[in-house]
């Protein structure tokens, strides 16, 4: 799932493509209006993430462009406190929601998750139908793991999409490229400690004890692997 973020200040832009990123989505990043619309125009998006004041076109001229060739993508304004906003002419203009600066990562991530289920479910290409690994229920669309004892836990796209992996492949190890392509892309190979981290994270969610995972071990000097049997 792919987002446009339009942000001039730099530091803003390339920490809410660091967010994003590791929540899994393919993130374009523009530092302007104008470069935003040229963006839009060459990749497009499933959902964009605006600012307001921003040199060359403003996120309010962004967002009527955009609208008037896209009725449909979920459109949210990112503004700081401190700006004179005007919330009726953006939501007159199409936007579906504002975020105020400052904001918590998780205030922006639940935000971004809860515009992705809405984009599922209006999508024409719906995403897998739910699948099981080790007694777990995962809920693609709805970004979303019921567990044996009936709790719901949150996920990311890129945990989904590790969860995919391993159920496709059980009880074979997975070596650290083959987890880099599936899960991040083919051209997009972070370093060693993001793939540990995001297990370490799932673990969290998924594992009874993560400190002695049972659905998805460590295979030490070569990658991981979820034994099916031992997780059943």
């Amino acid at each position: 799932m792919r987002v446009l973020i339009a942000e001039d200040d730099t530091a803003m832009r390339d920490g809410l493509t660091e967010i994003l990123e590791g929540e899994g989505y393919d993130v374009v990043a523009a530092a302007d209006g104008a470069a935003a619309l040229a963006r839009w125009t060459d990749q497009r998006a499933d959902f964009v993430l605006l600012d307001i004041m921003m040199p060359r076109r403003s996120g309010y001229d962004v967002c009527r462009e955009i609208r008037g060739t896209d009725r449909n993508v979920p459109i949210v304004f990112l503004s700081a406190k401190s700006e004179e906003i005007d919330k009726v002419l953006g939501l007159e203009l199409g936007a579906d929601d504002f975020v105020m600066k400052p904001f918590g990562v998780r205030e922006l991530v639940a935000r971004v998750r809860a515009i992705s289920r809405r984009c599922y479910e209006r999508s024409a290409a719906r995403p897998a139908a739910g699948f099981a690994i080790g007694g777990i229920l995962v809920s693609p669309a709805e970004l979303r793991a019921t567990l044996p004892g009936g709790a719901v836990v949150e996920l990311s796209l890129r945990e989904v999409k590790l969860m995919a992996t391993f159920a496709a492949h059980p009880n074979t190890v997975l070596d650290r490229d083959t987890l880099f392509r599936e899960c991040w892309g083919v051209n997009k190979y972070p370093n060693t400690r993001t793939l540990d981290q995001h297990i370490a994270k799932l673990r969290k969610k998924i594992e009874r004890d993560p400190k002695e995972p049972v659905l998805i071990r460590t295979v030490r000097g070569v990658g991981y692997r979820h034994d099916k049997e031992l997780a059943s």
